[in-house]
Parts: structure tokens; sequence; C-alpha cells
């Protein structure tokens, strides 16, 4: 038998005192008492409801009263009740919906073509107040037109039509109802019929009518902002600051030029990292190697660096077969090959140089190192005031036009006919000491024309990587996020630096537009 737990041992037997149970579960102590049950005859009337005694009240013939059981409510009705006492219908507060109601929104998830190229909309019909066979056959004509409009700059980008066909769609979808979208998609392709056929990346002509209308809306803003030297001050390295990010800020010792080129030396490829003898390009050794930029990432799980050119990981063979070439960092070595000077004093009585520009370079490889085969100045405005091919000094050979970054080949490069020290009094022309030079990454263009100047603005140094230096971010990402332009686009045909000084210079006006301020400049100390 199992024991007894005493949960009855508080109420007195119902049989007693003629309980004979050995073990009765109920209690015999002679002062509890037993509740007397007066028997009810089957045919007694109903006691009518206004004499029910209240569960509170004694029950008539009891010697005790028994308490009735607290009622149970249940936690939604008595967080619902009001503070004041007062009963309310309305659900709790957190089961609530504030706002106005929101439409369903219905975002393409890919870029997923099919054979003949049209973007394919992945959408559940429950979250689209348009039948998606409806949004398919729109998508297709805006793609249609997208494809014609591109056809000039497709080759550099295959699926930009699709991509800017997705988002114009959904563009449409977001500003419109359902009665009004078919009409909204028609009005797009009559302003895609409208616009001129774009001839690069950068053309105003591409992208979405939001994205189209946004950039020219920056343009106006930036082009009426007439960049001076007083409103760039705060924005002009320090000497610190030039040292830091390696700029030369005097002239190395030596004679200069003693030594042009090091053709037959023994130098060490930069891009494979094998000793070689220096040789111009038509009798130059070959390796292979990646043009690209080694990045972490994960492949098979397993976290590896991969170059950019190609996906393969560092301890894989390059890419691409080219000849060895050096480069070379040091401020003795490049003022061997060709003399570092000063960018000229202030002429008091006239002086011709511009208060602001914006430069940039296209570089080489030759046989006396890296060198600058082309430069590309603007003034505040963007205009062009420089644009120059540049002829190598004598004594120095090409290995490598490096097409691919600088854009320079052997047809256009046969053209210049001006060496870098005739290109350099050019450049004295448009500035002085004063002037304010911007660029992206300028210590390699001031390095790369054997200029020290002092006066500079970096749009490295504006748009700072987010680990800090010396990481750097690419100007080509600043300009798509900034401004909205794609630039560098044409693959293997390389880069234009008329393109790229616009860009840094465009993209110091946004900064002062849009960025923060400048930190004020610590003073110099008195001596």
């Amino acid at each position: 038998m199992f024991p007894t737990l005493g949960l009855f041992q508080n109420l007195p037997c119902p049989d007693k005192p003629r309980c004979d149970r050995t073990n009765c579960v109920f209690s015999h102590r002679p002062d509890l008492t037993r509740i007397p049950v007066t028997p009810v005859p089957v045919d007694a009337p109903k006691p009518a409801p206004a004499s029910k005694p209240s569960a509170s009240q004694p029950t008539p013939g009891s010697s005790k009263s028994i308490p009735a059981k607290r009622p149970v409510s249940s936690p939604l009705r008595t967080a619902a009740t009001p503070s004041n006492g007062t009963t309310s219908n309305e659900p709790p507060k957190k089961f609530l919906r504030t706002g106005p109601p929101q439409r369903p929104v219905a975002v393409p998830s890919g870029t997923q073509t099919s054979s003949n190229g049209v973007p394919i909309l992945r959408i559940s019909a429950a979250q689209s107040t348009v039948a998606i066979p409806v949004r398919q056959a729109m998508l297709k004509t805006l793609y249609d037109h997208f494809v014609v409009l591109y056809e000039d700059i497709s080759r550099f980008n295959p699926t930009l039509a699709a991509e800017h066909a997705l988002k114009q769609e959904e563009e449409v979808y977001q500003k419109s109802v359902k009665s009004t979208y078919r009409n909204a998609v028609i009005s797009s392709v009559a302003a895609l019929k409208r616009r001129p056929k774009p001839d690069s990346m950068s053309h105003p002509s591409v992208g979405t009518e939001a994205e189209v209308l946004a950039r020219e809306e920056m343009r106006k803003k930036m082009q009426s902002l007439k960049l001076t030297a007083a409103q760039l001050e705060p924005y002009v390295l320090t000497l610190d600051e030039l040292k830091q990010w390696g700029y030369i800020i005097e002239i190395p010792p030596g004679p200069g030029g003693d030594k042009p080129h090091e053709e037959g030396s023994i130098k060490t490829c930069e891009r494979c990292t094998e000793k070689f003898m220096v040789k111009r390009r038509d009798e130059a050794d070959h390796c292979r190697f990646h043009w690209g930029k080694p990045f972490s990432s994960k492949v098979n799980g397993e976290k590896r660096r991969v170059y950019t050119c190609c996906s393969r990981t560092t301890d894989e063979e390059g890419c691409q077969t080219g000849p060895h070439v050096f480069y070379e960092t040091s401020p003795e070595d490049l003022h061997r090959r060709h003399a570092f000077t000063l960018s000229r004093p202030v002429n008091p009585h006239h002086d011709s140089a511009l208060e602001v520009v914006a430069l940039d370079c296209e570089m080489i490889y030759t046989t006396g190192g890296m060198r600058v085969a082309r430069v590309s100045v603007v003034d505040s405005a963007g205009k062009d005031v420089l644009d120059e091919l540049i002829q190598m000094d004598e004594g120095v050979e090409v290995i490598d036009f490096n097409t691919r970054f600088s854009g320079i080949t052997a047809e256009n490069h046969v053209t210049a006919v001006r060496p870098l020290a005739s290109i350099r009094k050019s450049l004295d022309a448009i500035i002085n000491s004063q002037t304010i030079i911007i660029g992206h990454a300028l210590e390699n263009d001031l390095k790369t024309l054997r200029m020290i100047h002092h006066r500079c603005v970096d749009t490295v140094v504006l748009f700072p990587h987010h680990a800090g230096p010396p990481y750097r971010r690419a100007l080509r990402s600043l300009a798509k996020e900034h401004l909205g332009r794609t630039i560098q686009a044409a693959g293997a045909a390389g880069h234009s630096s008329v393109e790229d000084s616009v860009a840094t210079l465009d993209l110091v006006r946004w900064h002062l537009l849009n960025g923060p301020k400048p930190k004020p400049k610590s003073a110099p100390s008195a001596t």
C-alpha cells in the first residue's frame, strides 16, 4: 500500500461515528463538526434566483462558512483593463499596429535572367499588388529599351541593361498603384527613348530614372559651387600629414638625373618577385603574374587569400603573361632617374597660375622604372587646361605600356613629342607654389612628375578607409558611391587621366557640400 498524503485530514469524516474503515482518509477529531446535508425531495420546488445565497454568505444550517473560489481572469483581459477601473474591449498596446497601413513590397530577389537575357522577377504573388505576369511583361519592355540605349557600352558591362531594368521596374512599382502601374511604365519607356545614347559608363544617360535625376541635381549643386583656395584651405595637408601619406617634401641629396635607366642591371620583378635582367620591350623576358589585388575570401570553407583578377589563390600560378618590370619607391633612386624640383615660386608682378587645379597621371613601365606617360590637369570648374602624352627621356626605353591601367598603347604613345622637362615648364605656367592641387593618392602623381609641392588636397584623406591608414579606398568606388558615376570601366582598354581628375575634383565638391566639417589645424609652435 502507498502511504497517504493527508490531504483530507482537515475534513470531518462523513460517516462519523459509524465509520468502520481501518485507515480512514478523513479526520475523526472531535473538534471538527460534520456539515449536515439536508435531503431535498425530488418533487420539491426550486428556490427563486433572488434567494440564492452569495458564495460569501453562510449557508443556512451550516456551522461554518466555506469561502468562494477567487475568479480567474485571463492575462489578456487584465492587461487590457485601463488603470482607472473602466472596462475596455481594446487589446493591449503591444498587440496594436501603429502607423498607417503599409503596402506590401515586392523586391526582386536577384538578377537571374532567361535564355534571351531578360531579367526574371522572383517575387511571391502575395507580395505584389500588381499581377506578376503583368510586371514581368513590363520588365521585358524596359529591358528591351535599355538594351537599345546601352548598345555602345554593353561590351564593357553585359549585364547592365538587365540590372537597370530591374531597378527601373521597382522604382515604377513603388511610386504607382495597380491602376496606374502600366501607364507609369509606358512613361518610363518614353523617357528612355528621349535619352541620348551613352558612349561611356560615366555618361549622364546611364542609370535608372531616379538615379539620373539625383545625379543631375547633385551635378547642378556641384557646378554652382566654385572652388576657391579659401574654401579648401582647411583641407590642405600639413607637412606632417604629407610625410605620413608618403609625399616627398624636400629634394633628395645628389645631383639628380645621373642614372636615367637600369638597362642591363639585375632587379626584382614587381609582378612575380623573381630576379631578372632589365631589358627593353622587344628583348624582355616574361613571367606569369596576377594583375589584380589579393583579398581574403573563403574557399571550400577555408579562409584564404585570392586575387580579384581571376579568383585564384595566392599560391596558384599567375593568370597573365607579361614582361618582367620593376618599381622604385626610394626618393634617392627616383631622383637619380630624373631630378626632383620644387614647384615655382609666385611671381609678384604677373602670375598666370591658377588658385585650384585637379591633376592625374598615367604611368608605364620602362628601363628607368615606372615613368609618367600622360598628365591631365583641370581647373576648379572641371575644364581641361592641360592633357599631354609624354615622351621618355633619352636612353629610357619602354618595357610595358601597362595598358590595362594606363590606357596608353604603342600606337598613341608614338605621338608624344615632348619629354618630362618640357611638360614641367607647361605645368609651371598654371601651377605655382601657392596653387592647391587636388588628387587621389596624389603623392604618386607628384613623384612620377618629379614635383615637390606642399599645397595638396587628397581624396584618400578626405574619404578614409574604414580600417584606417595605410589602407585606401579606390577612386572608382568613391565615385560610384558619392557621385553615382561609373569610371575606369573600359576594362583592358585602361583608365583616362582626364576622367579621373574630374572625378577627383567632383568628390571634393561633394565633400564640401555633404561631408563633415574639417577639424581645425593645430597652429605651429612658436620658435
